[in-house]
């Protein structure tokens, strides 16, 4: 039997495609042992670790290296980012020696690194170990993860174009971003059946909010300021808000202070959606902040979307700018989104303009690469 380490995590955007491939991989080869192996502490974790398509799962200590675009020598001379790298650097030598001695009972037959801080730990001691390993990248720019593991990495996948990477090319294999097969066209009847299987049948119009896994404080802030003026002016609009496992609650509160009863119950508060083809299905208007993993799959629905990238995270801004160069997406700054009303200004127009929201659609819906998954998970099982 063969057996195959998953590996990643840290966000949604590691965890989704890991699920996808995992379940491209059972199709191919049912009789495949998958085996997870994340972070400890992961706040998503329980998310792969509890799904029926792993075997098992283990979780190994990982660090992270803090650096934060735009802060320059700030982030160097910061003593408290200082003394957590420290940290994290000997937790990674922990995690090295952990997996070395798991790699050791599990005998993979291949390694497959979606990214995230756990596989560094993981994947050199698959190299210590003569593991082959295959890592993945979803955006233009490598991740660091990836650029510390790649060198012993038998190939790398990516979602571009090979030669827009710094990999060696005869290693390098362009196979898209893996979504989930759920993730497909929507027709009109689709999205009246996620309406109902949502509880949003009698809604007219649905707006999808999602920060990630892990949520967008800023995001959040922005939709509590502008979530009012949307409600009155939209009376038959419901509002899903994804806000992240941390905060949630706080969030779900905040609401319940700020809305009357009506208005308050047109609000669906997530912390996370293992089942988020379902929202943005039945939604008419996505927001998120630019993931590659999450455009993804909000392409291969062809949905029109607004995005709000986190200036910290610069190949959000980077796959912002160049989708909205495209007229793919319409994008808004930190900035430009905190302006008084114009967040819900923007929302408006595309909920007024159902020919402005299927002209964003197709044209995102260009970038989907429906068999992703599935040649990612050829790839591994070549390997």
């Amino acid at each position: 039997m063969k057996t195959i380490v998953l590996t990643g995590g840290g966000s949604g955007g590691h965890i989704t495609p890991l699920l996808a491939v995992a379940a491209e991989l059972k199709k191919l080869q049912p009789d495949v042992r998958l085996v997870y192996i994340g972070q400890k502490g992961d706040s998503l974790g329980d998310v792969p670790a509890g799904h029926h398509l792993f075997d098992a799962a283990y979780t190994v200590r990982a660090g992270k290296f803090r650096r934060y675009h735009g802060e320059g020598l700030k982030q160097l001379l910061d003593l408290p980012t200082i003394a957590k790298n420290a940290r994290d650097a000997v937790y990674v030598l922990i995690g090295i020696w952990q997996s070395w001695r798991l790699l050791r009972k599990l005998r993979p037959d291949v390694i497959f690194s979606r990214g995230g801080f756990v596989s560094v730990p993981v994947c050199l001691a698959g190299a210590l170990r003569r593991r082959p390993y295959i890592t993945h990248d979803s955006d233009s720019t490598p991740s660091l993860a990836n650029r510390l593991i790649a060198r012993w990495a038998r190939q790398h996948a990516v979602a571009m174009a090979a030669e827009l990477y710094p990999y060696p090319p005869a290693k390098t294999r362009s196979v898209g971003v893996p979504v989930s097969r759920e993730y497909k066209p929507v027709t009109t009847e689709d999205q009246k059946k996620y309406k109902h299987e949502i509880g949003l049948a009698d809604a007219k119009q649905v707006v999808l909010i999602t920060g990630g896994g892990n949520g967008a404080r800023q995001l959040n802030n922005v939709v509590l300021a502008n979530a009012p003026r949307l409600l009155e002016h939209y009376p038959e609009m419901a509002l899903i808000h994804v806000a992240g496992r941390a905060l949630a609650s706080g969030v779900a509160t905040e609401y319940d202070k700020l809305l009357s009863k009506p208005d308050r119950q047109r609000i669906i508060v997530k912390d996370f959606l293992e089942d988020l083809y379902r929202y943005s299905g039945a939604a008419d208007v996505v927001v998120g902040r630019g993931g590659a993993s999450s455009l993804a799959e909000f392409a291969a629905q062809a949905k029109a979307c607004v995005l709000v990238p986190s200036g910290q995270l610069i190949w959000n801004v980077k796959n912002s700018q160049v989708l909205a160069k495209e007229g793919a997406v319409v994008q808004l700054t930190e900035e430009q989104a905190e302006q008084e009303g114009r967040f819900a200004a923007v929302i408006g127009d595309l909920l007024d303009d159902p020919g402005r929201r299927a002209e964003l659609g197709r044209e995102l819906a260009k970038l989907a690469r429906p068999t992703a998954a599935h040649d990612l998970a050829e790839l591994i099982l070549e390997t």
